[in-house]
């Protein structure tokens, strides 16, 4: 197969400045509520892009947890490769591919750890295996096997037993504050509707849209 002739049309329903709520939150929200609708397999798990220190750039699938005006969260290790970018460079980037729906999301701002208690909240809300996984992988860290990773589950369900299990101190929260949302509606003919939502000085949004 020739990638190059792989093609179809986007006929989903147009986007436009009518259709589009006050503040990027609210549209935010109302999309992802449809794309849930929707029964996407996936509707929270956004790509995060991120600037490594050495200067390169990375992407991986994350799944956001939360949204509201002070911006999305997503948890990982705070001692995996992404945490380190993090910690390098403050500034990320995330994008929602809705493909099924046409539509695509993008946001950019800057990231800082969420509370203690955010985190220690949303951790305690984690199935028993999740919260047990979290102790047991050094995410990024080399390992020999598969093998050698389920012993370290092993050992972690060992270690807490019935009891409860609090939260690794090594993991935890992020808050990526926008100061730019994208959103993208697919259009015949490669004319889609693009409309950007800029914080402006004044706090406020603006917005305006982009030629496809």
């Amino acid at each position: 197969m020739r990638f190059s002739e792989h093609r179809r049309q986007y006929t989903l329903g147009g986007l436009r400045r009518s259709d589009l709520a006050p503040e990027p939150v609210a549209q935010f929200i109302r999309w992802q509520e449809q794309a849930i609708a929707a029964e996407l397999a996936d509707p929270t798990a956004c790509s995060l892009a991120t600037r490594q220190a050495d200067g390169t750039l990375r992407q991986r699938m994350v799944l956001m947890k939360g949204v509201d005006e002070r911006g999305l969260v997503f948890y990982t290790n705070y001692e995996s490769n992404k945490a380190a970018a993090l910690g390098a460079c403050e500034q990320a980037s995330m994008l929602f591919p809705w493909n099924e729906l046409d539509r695509q999301v993008s946001v950019t701002g800057s990231v800082t750890r969420v509370s203690d208690e955010e985190s220690d909240a949303y951790f305690a809300s984690r199935p028993r295996d999740s919260q047990l996984g979290a102790w047991a992988s050094a995410q990024s860290q080399l390992i020999e096997s598969r093998d050698a990773l389920m012993l370290q589950l092993t050992d972690a369900a060992v270690r807490f037993g019935d009891g409860q299990i609090p939260r690794p101190p090594h993991w935890g929260g992020y808050r990526l504050v926008p100061a730019v949302w994208e959103f993208w509606q697919g259009g015949e003919n490669r004319l889609h509707d693009r409309f950007r939502y800029h914080f402006t000085a004044d706090g406020s949004w603006q917005i305006s849209r982009l030629q496809p």
